[in-house]
């Protein structure tokens, strides 16, 4: 049978298979720091969502959401929620992003709930839970755009931290408006081959090529608090990154992170962008297309995913107040490990939000 959620006393929406044996309170487990106890891995304990394990629910049964975790309508009463933007009517190139939500919640299946390289354990740090899709508008673009700043409005008036899944980069632009009206002008940890700061493509203001440069022209952003991380490719003119530099950006062009760890890097990002509110954007197209290629906008030379991975970690102690992973096209991969990777990635990010514990 279908793994089935309802609420407990003393929880909000917490998980519990329902052809399971009867659940044990605690299951006590020993670490290098002695015997501790944790949520049952069979379900939820009693205060947090846990999903439930697949050492006793098959990955492949159930309604996929995000990590096998429940449902909810709304964000009330979560700490962080995993949303999806599923639109490409903002791309450029390739198409296929619209399917990406879809697919990256099919491959989240794979992830367990704790994070092995880090000892993070954000099922027991945070209520967490997939509050589905913005309802978008696949003929206008700009009513999309409408409809995403008014769900993102919603959803940080309950002061939920939105981890999004993509949808084309285009969904950056309102989600900041939304992240700003709340926060004032925030940090930027972008992870993308493109700078993304056109100002104009084919006549129009609003697509995926052009969110950063209409971020700034509204004030959405602290321009002292912008990287950009992993640019690269063939561009317009000379210096494709000249306009960013000008504004105060930070750009880190690929070329500066080949065959090296990024964690120095990091400790430097960190230090850049302080104490104040970050948002953080991860375009999947910042990783070479041999690792991710179900994208629409790819380019050689990439970053790794060991180097996605320490940029994400690497956001540790930062004030995160939204992260979104972008981009991921499912049509033009086939093995779906671009979904996979997007998943994961999710995931970490989920596990450096403020206030997640680690062992």
């Amino acid at each position: 049978m279908f793994p089935v959620w309802r609420n407990l006393s003393l929880s909000r929406a917490a998980a519990v298979p329902f052809s399971l044996p009867p659940r044990r309170a605690l299951d006590q487990r020993s670490c290098r720091t002695g015997t501790r106890s944790v949520p049952n891995r069979k379900s939820s304990g009693s205060r947090y969502n846990v999903p439930p394990s697949a050492e006793f629910v098959a990955r492949v049964s159930g309604i996929p959401t995000m990590a096998k975790l429940p449902y909810r309508e709304t964000a009330d009463g979560l700490d962080a929620a995993f949303v999806g933007v599923p639109i490409d009517t903002g791309t450029s190139n390739r198409p296929g992003a619209r399917f990406g939500p879809r697919q990256i919640r099919g491959e989240s299946a794979l992830l367990r709930a704790y994070n092995s390289g880090t000892r993070a354990a954000p099922y027991e740090s945070l209520m967490v839970a997939d509050i589905g899709d913005v309802n978008v508008n696949m003929y206008d673009l700009k009513d999309t755009c409408k409809r995403i700043r008014e769900a993102y409005r919603k959803i940080l008036a309950t002061g939920c931290i939105p981890l999004t899944m993509g949808g084309d980069h285009t969904i950056a632009y309102p989600i900041l408006q939304a992240v700003a009206e709340k926060h004032g002008p925030v940090g930027l940890v972008h992870v993308d081959a493109h700078a993304d700061t056109s100002d104009v493509v084919l006549g129009e203001k609003i697509g995926h090529g052009t969110p950063f440069r209409r971020c700034v022209e509204e004030g959405l952003l602290d321009c002292r608090r912008v990287v950009q991380i992993g640019l690269r490719g063939t561009g317009y003119s000379p210096d494709s990154y000249e306009w960013s530099r000008a504004q105060g950006f930070r750009v880190v062009q690929v070329e500066e992170c080949w065959f090296k760890s990024l964690a120095p890097l990091m400790s430097e990002v960190r230090a850049q962008m302080a104490s104040g509110p970050v948002y953080l954007s991860f375009d999947i197209d910042a990783l070479d297309p041999g690792f991710a290629p179900g994208t629409g906008t790819p380019e050689i030379a990439g970053l790794t995913p060991i180097q996605g991975v320490e940029i994400i970690r690497g956001c540790r102690g930062l004030n995160l107040v939204g992260c979104d992973l972008v981009e991921v096209s499912p049509p033009y991969d086939t093995t779906g490990n671009t979904a996979l990777t997007g998943a994961n990635l999710l995931f970490e990010m989920l596990c450096v939000l403020p206030k997640i514990k680690y062992y």
